[in-house]
């Protein structure tokens, strides 16, 4: 079935078209964006929905890097650093988890990423077979891996090996949706050796890594100890980097580490609410993108951010980076918002996404018109950037599928996520 969205101003990020006319074919991309009588003039379709004249088409925003089943900690460990928080408190939680509670996690994770206008989530965690199976459910799409942890112990290295081929097995390519990566924790817990297989293993199988670098002071100062280098360099010498990398975090780079990135093409995850929650640093974030560094945006996980709105995380990187610098112009909107769609898209290999252009998945969302924050509409993209809400998304489209409708799942039960959620939670706090 070929379905034309109708109306309102469309933002690809490269264009701004008003009374916007946008044909999806039958196999969820889209193969026409113009105007609405551009449309009418040379195609035809069989069904349409018809948007308010305010209303604003995008992109569906992609969040580079979280860990979806932590909604269950949301509010349990806050105003702490990252390795009390992660020592005394999360890591104790996290031995409690089962497939169940991933689930459920997981599926909340979706229900909130998807009501707040992302339709494509980097999620490294465990049990990942559940949650693929839980976004799949929900509607949203997913690069996936299994979080892998050895600390120079053999077993250890093997038993996470032995899982993450699993659930690779399992679930790439998972209802067209989800595709799974290899997800090395970070190199100050990760051995050389299991690094070195995980860049093996990605390059025969043809998937991503995903992998925290540099976020704290600590962690630089551990690996130089550890490996007589900073880690960039450390994990550039020992061949892990490329533009199948998504490195989360980057807060404490040098010149030559940003070089490096920028050589090898590595996808930067910039994480600004979690990074200025847990006192991790500012990353050098205009610095990167003035050498090349492909920069994109995400929330973290819910334990240290506390939410999965990317459209409140936006706004944060638009503006941090500019008091940082003591200037406005440090970081610009039309980036800011490439970050978090085109840009962004580079995570996903079987689709092209992140952008309302022909030939990208249809990965859309519709911002609801009459809401305040968006009037007057003299800027589509500003109002995106430095006004919007998640609260303002009215309709969301993952692979030409209307999946979000009035604000409203359409594919699954709310009250049943709420309810199984909350009680998972509830399991793993209760003493």
């Amino acid at each position: 079935m070929r379905l034309a969205v109708l109306g309102g101003v469309a933002v690809t990020p490269e264009r701004v078209i008003e009374d916007a006319g946008i044909l999806i074919d039958e196999d969820g991309r889209i193969s026409f964006v113009d105007t609405r009588e551009q449309l009418e003039e040379c195609e035809d379709w069989d069904d349409e929905i018809e948007l308010g004249e305010k209303d604003v088409i995008m992109p569906g925003l992609i969040n580079t890097h979280t860990h979806g089943p932590m909604t269950l900690f949301r509010g349990v460990a806050d105003d702490m650093p990252l390795m009390k928080w992660l020592r005394e408190e999360i890591w104790p939680l996290e031995e409690r988890l089962d497939a169940e509670k991933c689930r459920w996690g997981a599926a909340l994770a979706a229900m909130e990423a998807l009501k707040s206008g992302t339709t494509c989530l980097v999620d490294m965690y465990f049990f990942m077979d559940a949650v693929a199976e839980a976004y799949a459910e929900v509607g949203i799409r997913a690069v996936i891996s299994h979080g892998m942890i050895d600390l120079g112990e053999e077993d250890k290295r093997e038993e996470e090996l032995k899982e993450s081929k699993r659930v690779y097995r399992k679930c790439h390519g998972m209802e067209g949706l989800i595709e799974f990566s290899l997800g090395p924790h970070a190199p100050y817990t990760c051995s050389e050796e299991l690094l070195k297989e995980v860049r093996r293993l990605a390059d025969e199988w043809g998937v991503k890594i995903q992998i925290h670098v540099a976020e704290t002071e600590d962690e630089v100062k551990e690996v130089k100890r550890e490996h007589g280098k900073r880690p960039v360099e450390y994990l550039d010498e020992i061949g892990l980097l490329g533009d199948d990398v998504i490195a989360a975090h980057c807060v404490w780079l040098d010149d030559k580490e940003i070089e490096i990135l920028s050589e090898r093409g590595v996808i930067v995850s910039h994480n600004p609410i979690s990074n200025m929650k847990l006192a991790s640093g500012i990353s050098p974030v205009p610095e990167m993108l003035e050498r090349g560094v492909n920069v994109t945006i995400g929330t973290d996980g819910c334990a240290s951010n506390n939410n999965l709105d990317m459209l409140e995380e936006i706004k944060a990187a638009a503006l941090l980076h500019k008091v940082n610098k003591m200037d406005p112009s440090a970081t610009e909107m039309l980036e800011i918002l490439r970050m978090a769609t085109v840009r962004a898209g580079t995570v996903f290999s079987s689709e092209k996404i992140g952008a309302i252009e022909e030939g990208y998945a249809a990965d859309l969302v519709v911002l609801d018109g009459s809401s305040p924050r968006l009037n007057p509409n003299h800027n589509p993209i500003s109002n995106i950037v430095y006004s919007a809400s998640g609260s303002d998304v009215k309709h969301v489209f993952v692979a030409g599928e209307l999946v979000v409708k009035n604000g409203k799942l359409v594919k699954a039960d709310e009250q049943e996520i709420l309810e199984n959620s909350t009680e998972c939670a509830e399991q793993l706090t209760s003493s």
